[in-house]
């Protein structure tokens, strides 16, 4: 089991029966560890503990000719990657969060799936285009992608829902030149709502995809 790979998961959502999959191994991984969901709040710290608890996952990143920020330059990186991103995501639907040096992108249901199902809608493309130019840009940026359900229909219909829409995301942003590596998709299922299940609107806003950008620092890669 990579433990860097749950650890990272587990703080960024914080969901019990988080399911993940291990980018060595291709298999699905569940943390049960986990109590709390966040829900657009973060959590700080998430990428040193990911790399005292995993060599390998820091060796693929060296590996794959990721340096790191320096630490003093921090919060300028990515200063300036919210920036761009909220330029190129303005009018699109997607909302930005940013929580000391964590960003977090909601695309809702409404410009990303059709319901019931993982094909990316070919206007959400279009969006994940210009993310995706952006993360290429920013390579010392981790990128948790968490797909999210309303209660409507089964537990495990909604979990695999989720896990699927994960990776359709993380599959495309690979398409467009962002690094496998940085990439790891989570699937939530119904489990951390954001909203109100029992209305229309609340289900809207619950089918969702997260992306949590977090930085990279070259002390987490020594």
């Amino acid at each position: 089991m990579n433990k860097g790979v749950l650890a990272l998961a587990a703080t960024t959502l914080l969901l019990a029966g988080c399911s993940t999959i291990n980018p060595y191994t291709g298999e699905r991984q569940t943390s049960n560890a986990a109590r709390l969901g966040v829900g657009g709040a973060f959590v700080g710290g998430v990428v040193g503990a990911m790399f005292n608890s995993d060599d390998r996952l820091k060796g693929a990143l060296i590996g794959a000719g990721i340096g790191g920020v320096a630490g003093g330059a921090t919060g300028v990186y990515m200063d300036n990657q919210e920036a761009k991103l909220r330029e190129e995501m303005a009018g699109t639907g997607v909302t930005i969060t940013r929580t000391g040096d964590q960003i977090l992108l909601n695309m809702p249901g409404s410009i990303t799936f059709e319901v019931n199902e993982a094909d990316l809608r070919d206007d959400f493309e279009n969006n994940l285009d210009g993310v995706a130019a952006i993360l290429v840009e920013y390579p010392d940026t981790l990128i948790v992608i968490s797909g999210h359900t309303d209660s409507t229909g089964s537990l495990a219909l909604n979990q695999r829902l989720s896990e699927e829409r994960a990776q359709s995301v993380a599959d495309y942003l690979q398409s467009q030149g962002v690094q496998s590596v940085r990439i790891i998709p989570v699937g939530a299922g119904p489990n951390r709502p954001i909203a109100d299940n029992s209305t229309a609107e609340g289900r809207a806003a619950n089918r969702r995809v997260e992306l949590v950008l977090e930085p990279i620092e070259q002390e987490d890669l020594q």
